[in-house]
């Protein structure tokens, strides 16, 4: 990548470690608090300890990165030669990250962009490779602000989760919503929809809620040029059929990535998590 913007996003983007490598975007982890241990996304707790934690009924939250581990970040970028910062965060309605990135930037050595996303995962992992791909063609720092913004804009991601208690738990649900759904038995189908999580849909069954949820990707793709991931969190089969359906259902997917979501959004959505975000380029 070009020396002169760098990339920095946050853990929650869930971006293949070869690709944040090529494109030399640093992630920020953010902390799992699993009892009275905490623990760094992605290095110090796997998704499969987070999902057994759960079941478990264990004690789980989350908590944003400081602002110094971000002063840090910013530090090294510009000692490997930046001379402007783009720094990528997951919606701040779900966390303070974008906050303490805010708070680092002031006192960063090089200027830096901080920009809510408005959303998570690999849909923020598509807008980090946007700007990354922008820096790398020369585009300046506005550039890949740009690039970021206008692949948030462009960008939905849909979830399924065999349940509401661990969104309501975390507070990211309300408890009518939850209420509603253990009431009636339905099986919910979850949307990003300005930074937060909306109801979609309600399907009595979960093999008709997850085939309703194909039925919604394919419908956003349409004849679009796309990418696409899968994200689960311990369904790897539900995970791998739907990729396997969507490859043969989306007529210009350019790429499909099929990953286990990290510690901090299974803590909140718990294991059963089948999540598809669609990119338009």
């Amino acid at each position: 990548m070009s020396p002169h913007v760098a990339i920095v996003t946050d853990s929650t983007a869930y971006l293949p470690l070869a690709q944040r490598e090529r494109h030399r975007i640093h992630a920020v982890p953010l902390t799992v608090v699993l009892g009275d241990e905490a623990l760094e996304e992605g290095t110090e707790i796997s998704a499969r300890s987070l999902a057994a934690a759960l079941r478990e009924r264990r004690p789980v939250t989350t908590s944003r990165p400081s602002p110094e581990t971000f002063a840090q970040a910013y530090r090294a970028a510009a000692e490997d030669g930046a001379d402007g910062i783009v720094s990528l965060h997951l919606s701040a309605e779900f966390s303070g990250t974008y906050d303490a990135a805010v708070l680092a930037a002031r006192e960063a050595p090089v200027p830096v962009r901080v920009v809510d996303t408005g959303v998570v995962a690999m849909a923020l992992g598509f807008c980090a490779l946007a700007a990354a791909e922008t820096a790398e063609a020369g585009g300046s720092l506005d550039d890949a602000v740009a690039a970021a913004e206008k692949r948030a804009e462009g960008t939905s991601a849909y979830f399924y989760v065999d349940t509401l208690d661990y969104l309501r738990r975390g507070g990211r649900i309300g408890a009518a919503q939850a209420l509603l759904g253990s009431a009636l038995a339905v099986k919910p189908l979850l949307e990003l929809d300005e930074g937060r999580i909306g109801l979609l849909e309600k399907v009595r069954t979960a093999s008709k809620a997850i085939a309703r949820l194909e039925e919604i990707v394919v419908e956003h793709a349409g004849d679009a040029t796309v990418d696409i991931a899968v994200h689960h969190l311990a369904a790897p089969e539900r995970a791998e059929q739907l990729s396997e359906r969507l490859r043969e259902r989306v007529p210009d997917l350019r790429e499909l990535h099929v990953s286990e979501v990290g510690a901090v959004i299974g803590a909140h959505t718990g294991p059963g998590l089948l999540g598809a975000v669609v990119s338009r380029r």
